[in-house]
């Protein structure tokens, strides 16, 4: 059973992830040509928002909208680097839930397998709908501006764009730029959010291995790999996405002032509608990684009372002190975090809220005087 087949898909579409099966040389080579162009249009466009906003920009209501579209490009040209350097890691993840002795092996795991599975799948689906929505709109509302020869986003470019044709060229480099940036963004974040499910799906197995030790001497040796494994997937997983975790925390929060600061001073509609579908993209990226964060740090730390529930006092002594060596192991739960300081849970993602209000609160008050 493949799994996250929706998260590689998105990004194997954004250029940062070839497919196993295109396995041949001339399938690679097409591959290798087609991510260069998806990333160097992604670039591209990134760095004519900061020439724009560094050389050109010159009035604080430019300078927000412009800022505000630059950060969420740098954080998607980040994320395409992190993706890219953990190409092997990434690998070597999957390869050990595939494997033995993370790898089900009964019906009841398969089940259990399927069920953490088909649950982030449900979530990707329902975020990709929320970030397609957002872009249509985007995409729509920026035609409005076609007929006035205005661009959707102010950018520094390398030739005079007044011609029909230099025009459309320029309109199309946004908007494949923008529409890169987000299903990055949504590929990426499900990824990481998807390993964070698949390990709470380990943490369960291996509740239901131990609950056979009774009946079945020999499970014992593997649930104490497997509970070894489980800390090692949790670990490469913190310490190989944790920049990229840091950086989308710390931006996105500064992202939602200026949502709300662009709310404030919108003076259509469309822009609202706009602003509120990206802030929701913002706000469910944040609440992914506090949730699925949380949801293992609470299953971790059941796995003390599911290992002192079972029937340990039958057991021989060697059995006895391996569950003990577990259970002194998981006294310490598996905690994701920011920057080696923030964890991931619902109290950071509500404190995360209140500080971005907080900020805009003393953002306007500055203003006014």
């Amino acid at each position: 059973m493949r799994i996250l087949k929706l998260s590689f898909l998105i990004l194997t579409i954004c250029g940062c992830w070839r497919p196993n099966s295109w396995s041949s040389l001339h399938k690679r080579v097409a591959y290798y040509v087609y991510a260069t162009i998806i990333i160097f249009l992604l670039n591209t466009f990134t760095l004519s928002l900061l020439i724009d906003i560094t050389l050109i920009t010159d009035n604080a209501d430019d300078f927000c909208d412009s800022f505000f579209v630059l950060i969420d490009m740098s954080i998607s040209c980040f994320k395409v680097f992190t993706l890219l350097l953990n190409y092997k890691n990434i690998i070597m993840l999957i390869d050990i839930l595939m494997k033995k002795p993370c790898k089900p092996s009964t019906s009841t795991e398969i089940n259990i397998l399927y069920k953490f599975d088909k649950s982030i799948e449900i979530n990707t689906w329902r975020f990709v709908c929320l970030g397609i929505i957002t872009i249509l709109w985007i995409v729509l509302s920026s035609l409005l501006n076609l007929r006035y020869g205005k661009l959707t986003y102010r950018a520094w470019l390398p030739f005079d764009y007044s011609s029909m044709l230099l025009f459309y060229l320029a309109y199309t480099h946004q908007m494949i730029g923008v529409t890169v940036s987000a299903f990055t963004s949504m590929g990426c974040d499900t990824l990481i959010c998807g390993l964070l499910v698949h390990i709470c799906c380990q943490i369960e197995i291996l509740t239901y291995r131990l609950r056979r030790i009774i009946s079945h001497s020999n499970v014992l040796r593997d649930c104490v790999r497997h509970h070894y494994d489980i800390f090692r997937l949790a670990f490469i997983v913190n310490e190989k996405f944790r920049l990229a975790i840091t950086i989308q925390f710390t931006l996105t929060t500064l992202m939602i002032c200026f949502c709300l600061y662009e709310i404030r001073i919108a003076t259509t509609k469309v822009k609202h509608i706009e602003i509120i579908l990206y802030m929701a993209c913002l706000l469910i990226q944040y609440f992914f990684y506090c949730w699925y964060g949380n949801e293992l740090k609470i299953k971790s730390q059941q796995m003390i009372d599911h290992i002192f529930e079972m029937e340990w006092l039958t057991l021989d002594k060697n059995r006895k002190k391996s569950l003990m060596i577990m259970m002194r192991r998981t006294t310490l739960p598996i905690q994701i975090t920011c920057a080696h300081i923030v964890p991931l849970n619902l109290e950071t993602f509500m404190g995360i809220l209140k500080m971005s209000y907080s900020t805009y609160n003393l953002l306007i008050q500055n203003m006014q005087v």
